[in-house]
């Protein structure tokens, strides 16, 4: 997965001008899968401040919150992760907007939230695409649960992501494997937890990536590990092709969400005192443990992923891969240069110079004179 800002909305539009001039066409962007480390938020992030974690699929989509399929050219990718205590499955797969916003189009998108709202929109998405496993109530209200964690992510929380490259094969295969198993809830929260989802599924596409790590987090996978683990089998295996992308909580009146931290990162940082007086020599182990191998910093740079680039991206790809020439390719095209604006306008720039190409005819049996245009 390439990661698009908002600068990549205007060199769209020329790869579709070069296109149609040259009859040239646009492969489809390479498949990938991507770790998300979700910031913990609230009172239970201060007490578990762990977070969350989910994969990111985006040549994979969801048929139902159960069933996966190949994308269509047009789609986005899907969210998937282990939950607990959602209609006794193991775990649920959303779309990457409805998952990050609780909405469809990125136009939709709101551009600050706030409680009342975040209900409202999660509650509009439920009855949209949810109500086969978060039901109305009798009265016709919305159920209780944990159901509000598959809409609307990046409202509650900022969001990291780890991505390395797949194959066709290795997608298909996975939808296989997913839709053939049992879907059966087996959410722990020390072993079989969200991280232990996402190890287990980077495992299928490189197996061995990621492990448990008994020394800093004392057996019990945290989405940080995994993130840290990743990054340090993409750099053994730079064929991986490893980016990282940010999508920021969305601005408004919602508490911020804080850093990720491991096992011993949370009880040197919170617990390091109390425990050195009681004993120092447990104490002096987990900073050991936790300098040793625990490490990590998530990226303070990172690219934003921007959903309205990523839709304008989907629906011109489509058009520049289709046959040239005709009616019906011109109108495609026409639809899918329908960017959205960007929120301060821009000025485009102006076109590419092209050199003037002139065809020399040269008589036959005679060669071509030094400095005659060579064709491109």
């Amino acid at each position: 997965m390439k990661v698009r800002t908002q600068a990549g909305r205007f060199r769209l539009g020329w790869w579709a001008v070069l296109a149609i001039a040259f009859g040239s066409a646009i492969p489809h962007s390479q498949a990938s899968v991507a770790v998300l480390v979700e910031q913990p938020y609230g009172h239970l992030g201060t007490f578990s401040p762990g977070g969350h974690s989910a994969i990111f699929l985006d040549h994979v989509c969801a048929e139902t919150p159960v069933k996966l399929r190949p994308c269509q050219p047009d789609e986005l990718g899907v969210v998937i992760s282990r939950y607990d205590g959602i209609q006794h499955l193991d775990w649920l797969a959303v779309p990457l907007t409805g998952y990050l916003y609780a909405v469809d189009t990125a136009a939709d998108i709101p551009a600050s939230m706030d409680r009342e709202r975040e209900v409202a929109l999660r509650d509009i998405y439920r009855r949209a695409h949810l109500e086969s496993i978060a039901p109305d109530l009798p009265d016709g209200k919305a159920p209780g649960g944990n159901w509000y964690e598959l809409a609307g992510s990046a409202y509650d929380r900022a969001i990291f992501g780890f991505s390395v490259k797949t194959t066709a094969e290795q997608d298909a295969g996975l939808i296989a494997l997913f839709n053939d198993r049992r879907n059966v809830e087996r959410y722990n929260g020390a072993f079989t937890n969200c991280a232990d989802f996402a190890r287990v599924t980077i495992n299928r596409f490189y197996p061995g990536a990621i492990h448990r790590n008994f020394i800093a987090d004392f057996g019990v996978t945290s989405p940080k590990q995994v993130a840290r683990q990743l990054t340090k089998y993409a750099s053994r295996h730079p064929e991986v092709e490893l980016e990282v992308f940010k999508v920021p909580q969305v601005r408004g009146s919602l508490p911020r969400s804080h850093a990720n931290e491991g096992v011993s990162e949370a009880l040197v940082r919170r617990y390091g005192l109390p425990i050195v007086l009681i004993s120092p020599v447990t104490a002096a182990l987990m900073l050991t443990a936790y300098i040793g191998d625990g490490r990590f910093e998530m990226p303070r740079h990172a690219p934003i992923l921007d959903v309205g680039v990523l839709e304008a991206e989907a629906r011109v790809l489509p058009a520049l891969v289709a046959p040239a020439g005709g009616p019906e390719q011109e109108a495609m095209l026409t639809r899918s240069l329908r960017l959205p604006e960007p929120e301060a306008a821009l000025p485009f720039p102006d076109p590419p110079s092209m050199p003037r190409v002139e065809v020399v005819a040269v008589p036959q049996g005679k060669t071509e004179p030094a400095g005659a245009s060579q064709p491109f």
